[in-house]
């Protein structure tokens, strides 16, 4: 298929290329902002600007719905929403010259890998996440102050309020987790550095599950937003248009759900599996924090409590093990003395009281 044949079927019209100096000057900034914000990815500042200033950049006519700017790696080129006025070029172009650093092409030129998304004969792997994780660099060059926002009655924190937005705030879990050094890594260099960070602490089942969640919910949007477009072309309502809005509302649970089941999935294979691998006071300390701090990052809807339930328990096992360490259990390691010891018992249980009283909850007696 024909450059010309993919762009009409994505409805994309060219109006004009940019220039010379246009681009370069796109490039110049990008590839210094880049090389200031990741300074140790390995990017060489000279080098960058001339690989950036040689991709072919277009005003075009594009379909509501579409994101203001476009990569194409079949011949190298952004294509830029006519709407965008030409100050503003810049802040879309970081998103789509990190697709171009990313790709990684075969001797035929055919796409392999770009990044976290793998390219194979028959399926792409990782296409959401991949997307998430190269508008979160974007927002952070751009230098974007997390929002409050709700999508599909979920409430939550993003640095990307417009694009990808709930893809972004669980792609935020991962690096917070995992450190956005690793992850960017991977996501820029196309290395399989995250995903096995990520297996080692869960499972490759998991990381599965997660990268086609992911998916589910970007393609689950594209629907919406295809539909949107026909029932804009409908003059009048009809059973067709009142099907296609159905059809939305059931896309829009299928979103809310799959992105609550993806969060808890995070949530308990990582602390799970980190909670088992716990040896001394210093990482329940850690741990404990850690976990704390989730609460962050979270998407929240009327009626969730997996985190604060989680949380509760979470915070019961950590007594047990100091309880363990304090009988001289297996779990000794540097456990140096009773007095702090107790000290940290009773911090824990200050804090759990706290959660239970937050949320409403009564203590259970257990006496």
């Amino acid at each position: 298929m024909s450059i010309e044949s993919d762009l009409k079927k994505d409805g994309i019209e060219v109006i004009q290329q940019l220039d010379t100096l246009t681009v370069n000057t796109l490039a110049r900034n990008i590839a210094s902002k880049l090389c200031n914000t990741f300074p140790n990815f390995g990017l060489d500042e000279s080098k960058l600007f001339i690989k950036l200033s040689r991709l072919n950049m277009y005003v075009a006519k594009m379909p509501d719905g579409m994101a203001e700017a476009n990569y194409f790696y079949k011949n190298s080129s952004i294509y830029f929403n006519e709407h965008i006025p030409p100050e503003d070029r810049e802040e879309f172009a970081i998103h789509e010259c990190i697709h171009h650093i990313q790709e990684v092409k075969d001797k035929k030129n055919c796409l392999i890998r770009m990044g976290l998304c793998d390219y194979t004969e028959f399926k792409i792997y990782g296409l959401a996440l991949n997307e998430a994780v190269v508008q979160l660099m974007a927002s952070k060059i751009i230098g974007i102050p997390k929002d409050f926002v709700k999508y599909y009655g979920i409430d939550f924190g993003t640095v990307s309020p417009s694009y990808y937005p709930l893809e972004c705030c669980l792609a935020s879990q991962l690096a917070y987790l995992f450190g956005e050094d690793i992850l960017f890594d991977s996501t820029l260099n196309s290395n399989d550095n995250f995903k096995n960070a990520f297996i080692n602490a869960t499972s490759l089942k998991t990381f599965y599950a997660i990268e086609n969640a992911f998916d589910d919910i970007l393609y689950a949007e594209e629907s919406i937003i295809k539909l949107n477009n026909k029932i804009l072309e409908v003059d009048d309502r009809n059973k067709k248009v009142e099907n296609m809005v159905n059809k939305i509302s059931q896309l829009k649970e299928k979103i809310k759900f799959t992105f609550f089941r993806t969060q808890n999935l995070i949530i308990s294979s990582y602390f799970d599996s980190a909670f088992n691998n716990i040896s001394n006071l210093e990482e329940v300390e850690n741990y404990r924090r850690k976990l704390y701090t989730f609460r962050d990052y979270l998407g929240y809807s009327d009626g969730y409590t997996f985190f604060n339930d989680y949380y509760v328990e979470k915070m019961n096992e950590l007594e047990h093990k100091y309880n363990v360490l304090e009988n001289g259990g297996v779990e000794t390691a540097i456990a140096t003395n009773t007095k702090e010891l107790n000290k940290f018992v009773i911090l824990l249980r200050s804090i759990k009281k706290l959660v239970l009283s937050a949320f409403g909850i009564k203590e259970k007696d257990n006496s």
